[in-house]
């Protein structure tokens, strides 16, 4: 399992310097395991000229108090479902959770760039080294699936609609509590 963990945090380093421009991203792309993230994701262009109308993104096991921003001129909706596992929330256990988050509107035009962003509790899991959140983006002509993930040993830049990675801090004793 280390040499897994070394794997992904090596593609994760590869990833980070990836160009901003070509695809769906974190703004922030690393975080302190087990602390509050404000997951931002830059949608930088449409599809094939056609202007983005929805933005859905599937939530990784272990990612746990989601609550999304809301945007002017988008609904914002989510979808729940069990974990896996029961997490604890400020003492109390969490078996279930959103797993998605979907904001649909505009549109955003094909030349112009917006983010959007939940707030949520990260796991401390010492095992989890990268989380990716795979994004679905429709456009009003056609659709883009940025789900992709590098597997170890294998460059992230050869990957043509990598998943918005996230590499966890183990460690730095940067758990924050709300």
């Amino acid at each position: 399992m280390k040499n897994l963990s070394i794997a992904l945090c090596a593609a994760a380093i590869f990833a980070a310097a990836a160009p901003a421009s070509a695809h769906v991203t974190l703004g922030q792309e690393s975080a302190p395991a087990g602390s509050y993230y404000k997951a931002v994701f830059r949608v930088p262009h449409g599809c094939a000229g056609s202007a983005t109308t929805s933005v859905s993104i599937r939530v990784p096991e272990g990612v746990i108090s989601v609550k999304p921003q809301p945007k002017p001129g988008w609904t914002v909706a989510t979808e729940k479902a069990a974990y896996t596992q029961t997490y604890e929330v400020h003492g109390k256990p969490v078996s279930e959770g959103v797993v998605k988050v979907t904001w649909q509107g505009g549109p955003l035009p094909d030349d112009q760039f917006d983010e959007f962003a939940f707030l949520a509790k990260l796991p401390s899991d010492p095992e989890a080294m990268m989380l990716f959140f795979p994004v679905e983006q429709t456009c009003e002509k056609g659709s883009i699936a940025w789900d992709e993930f590098a597997a170890p040993g294998v460059d992230p830049h050869s990957l043509e609609k990598p998943a918005p990675a996230l590499m966890l801090i183990h460690g730095e004793g940067h758990e924050h509590h709300h």
